[in-house]
């Protein structure tokens, strides 16, 4: 096979790339695509982690130091929005594009076009969000769930553009919904059955469901946002006969699922890599596919433990406080059914394991400090206090974040044909680590204390537990310095990786020539299903 002509899935032969810039505005090729997701997220994390940085050195001792409370403001909402948006959704949606083709043995995305189209907005989108900091009145400064009315009554004109950017995302994270779901659903390998397919796969595609049923509801929101600011309508406005709560019962039953949307796949990279570097089969397979399903299921019921301080009546309180821990058992099986892969393994530390096992240990710390705050009279405590920060950064950085971190490490030698270098990569975990927790684990012990979340300035008493997650958060950001150049290096040379680059791996992505060839799979891969293969020691 060369990489110049193979039959594609519209049965067209391939041309020769284009070269240059007309390449990657071009492309329709899914491993390219992937790549261009992944460094437009990288590029994003930097931004919005350039954010926390200044949020950080303006919290790093009380007192006005560096910039104003309204900016400050701007700083936390673009921070939350180009995280959420920006960085972790694209950076999950490249590793789908490069990998899900490959690990179900498909020549490419069903879609192709459509996928380059999917890409093409994401830049556009936060290009407008970006550019709404320079416009009269600057940007955004409602927080990231631009609750109303704040959003609606006292935002500055940039929000018809932070709307518009909030659309174009949503539009291209539907259409990468639809090219996923169109692709894991008619182009597996024939002897590939859906019980058959690699965890990545599996929580991909109940992700893409939550993205196109969960989308819709924000466009939704912003669009009753938009007519409230320019066309005099009352959806969030008491004055008018609206109801502000509604705006926080829309948003947030699209924000729980997009939670979700941001960890299922990194339950799916962790169930790649366990086994890998455990050299066992993963235990509970079907057990762990019914886990992610009753997770998906399950997030749609329990929006309102984010509004348990509203005035929610009796009733509604009790369903939400026990709907969210019940959400919690399947997510127990996950965390119970990767101990048990390792238990009795023989099992390897190199880069990517290290990673997901921080993800499995921190992740459960930000779980079991999510049933905390799912017990209504606690939850009167905990709202709005920097105790409710510290729980949903442990879930999603390193939660969602160390998983794409490792997914990277992990098929990296995949994409470029050389091994990461190791000790670097440790360097970086490291230093990874120490930062996350000394940033956020003295965010619970301020919010125990009192200390509200989204201020510009604070109390006296709160100075020390933030100059330690100031100087984490610093550190945290430094280090991520050392995956760029890691992945540069890796880039151009190193360690020449063998087709299957990890001794325990198993799946049809370790049947391609390391570095992947631009086109695979021009006639459908031999799959044995793993039941009916010789067992791993």
């Amino acid at each position: 096979m060369t990489s110049n002509s193979y039959s594609s899935a519209e049965g067209h032969i391939h041309e020769p790339p284009l070269r240059g810039i007309k390449r990657w505005l071009l492309t329709t090729n899914h491993k390219e695509i992937g790549s261009l997701y992944l460094i437009f997220s990288l590029v994003m994390f930097f931004i919005g982690g350039t954010m926390a940085l200044v949020i950080r050195a303006e919290l790093f001792q009380p007192g006005l130091q560096l910039v104003q409370p309204e900016f400050f403001n701007q700083m936390t909402t673009m921070h939350g929005l180009i995280m959420v948006f920006g960085a972790v959704m694209p950076a999950f949606v490249g590793l789908a594009n490069w990998m899900v083709p490959l690990q179900i043995g498909a020549p490419d995305m069903a879609l192709p076009r459509l996928n380059n189209f999917s890409f093409w907005l994401l830049p556009l989108a936060f290009s407008l969000l970006l550019s709404s900091l320079f416009m009269e009145g600057g940007g955004p400064n409602f927080g990231w769930t631009f609750y109303a009315p704040l959003s609606t009554t006292y935002a500055p004109p940039s929000t018809n553009f932070f709307i518009l950017s909030i659309h174009l995302a949503g539009i291209s994270s539907i259409l990468g919904a639809i090219n996923i779901i169109a692709t894991i659903l008619n182009m597996r390998t024939p002897a590939m059955k859906l019980m058959d397919m690699p965890l990545f796969v599996w929580t991909w595609l109940i992700t893409a469901f939550l993205l196109l049923a969960v989308m819709p509801v924000l466009a939704g929101v912003v669009t009753m946002m938009l007519l409230d600011i320019n066309f005099g309508t009352s959806f969030f406005n008491a004055a008018g006969g609206g109801d502000p709560v509604l705006f926080q019962h829309l948003f947030w039953f699209f924000g729980h699922p997009e939670v979700y949307i941001m960890i299922l796949p990194a339950f799916g990279i962790a169930s790649m890599i366990v086994p890998t570097f455990a050299r066992k089969r993963l235990f509970g397979y079907r057990s762990m596919v019914y886990a992610t399903a009753s997770i998906a299921i399950l997030s749609f019921v329990v929006w309102a433990h984010h509004m348990f301080t509203v005035g929610l009546p009796l009733a509604a309180q009790l369903f939400f406080m026990y709907a969210t821990m019940l959400i919690a058992v399947p997510t127990g099986v996950k965390v119970f059914n990767w101990v048990a892969t390792l238990f009795h393994g023989s099992i390897s530390f190199e880069v990517p394991m290290l990673f997901t096992l921080a993800f499995i240990v921190q992740f459960t710390i930000g779980g079991l400090s999510g049933v905390m705050l799912a017990i209504v009279p606690a939850d009167y405590q905990y709202h709005d206090t920097y105790f409710v920060v510290a729980h949903f950064h442990y879930v999603l950085v390193p939660g969602a974040v160390f998983a794409i971190i490792a997914g990277v490490y992990y098929w990296l030698p995949k994409w470029t044909g050389f091994y990461p270098d190791e000790t670097l990569g440790r360097w970086h975990f490291w230093l990874s680590v120490i930062g996350v927790n000394l940033t956020f684990f003295p965010m619970h012990f301020s919010g125990l204390a009192g200390m509200p979340r989204r201020i510009p300035d604070y109390a006296l008493q709160f100075a020390d537990f933030n100059l330690l997650s100031s100087l984490g958060g610093f550190l945290f950001g430094m280090s991520q310095l050392l995956l760029i150049w890691v992945v540069v290096r890796c880039v151009r040379g190193g360690k020449p990786a063998p087709d299957k680059a990890w001794e325990g791996a198993e799946g049809l992505e370790w049947q391609v020539p390391s570095p992947a060839p631009l086109h695979t799979f021009s006639t459908p891969p031999e799959f044995i299903p793993e039941r009916d293969s010789p067992g791993r020691a």
